[in-house]
């Protein structure tokens, strides 16, 4: 599911909002979770799931191309964990 079919799905079972109140919601929704994990906060949404940063060290790599060996730099990687309830509910 895309951003705009989450926005389309999320006005038809809620006619009574503005499509554009709930574009902003959702915007806002995703922008302060990332700007929570740029300042290395994990989120939490209970029953859904946590997003927090997994912190890479720096390694050596290849290029699958040549073979050649490369240096990769330390980077932090965005990680999301499902919920109990979320897990329950696409087990089912």
């Amino acid at each position: 599911m895309t951003k705009s079919e989450l926005i389309d799905r999320l006005v038809s079972m809620n006619p009574a909002l503005q499509v554009q109140a709930v574009e902003d919601g959702v915007k806002t929704l995703l922008e302060q979770i990332t700007c929570s994990l740029e300042q290395n906060q994990r989120v939490e949404v209970r029953g859904f799931g946590s997003f927090s940063l997994h912190h890479r060290k720096p390694r050596q790599g290849r290029n699958p191309k040549t073979g050649e060996q490369v240096a990769l730099s330390a980077k932090a990687v965005p990680h999301f964990k499902a919920g109990k309830e979320l897990k329950e509910r696409v087990d089912r």
